[in-house]
């Protein structure tokens, strides 16, 4: 993985330019298969389906804990068994390093 899983959010107030296609491919290359760079090149995302509404719960909490303890936070919709998780970085309106190393921590724990 790169070790982006082992790293720590760095705070982003801005006044950074947004990661490029080529190093956001880069990057998207040290994740789960499923995570897809959007066509703006402003955001990842990736579904994910479980069982059932408790499941997807569960999920959608352990997501909001590495959130809450990265202080970067997703976009996050979900129903019954689904959920689409949305990274971009509001900040810099794209991507940043940030959200490669939160997606790559929601990969370890689906990973388990």
């Amino acid at each position: 993985m790169n070790d982006l899983d082992k790293k720590k959010c760095l705070p982003c107030e801005g006044g950074l330019d947004p990661l490029s296609k080529d190093k956001c491919l880069s990057y998207l290359e040290n994740l789960n298969k499923d995570w897809s760079l959007n066509a703006d090149v402003k955001s990842i995302q990736r579904i994910f389906t479980c069982k059932n509404h408790h499941e997807i719960t569960s999920l959608v909490n352990l997501i909001i804990h590495i959130s809450h303890n990265e202080d970067h936070h997703p976009e996050i919709t979900f129903g019954y068994n689904t959920a689409v998780v949305k990274y971009f970085t509001y900040a810099i309106d794209g991507l940043s390093e940030n959200d490669f190393i939160c997606a790559a921590k929601v990969d370890k724990i689906t990973s388990i």
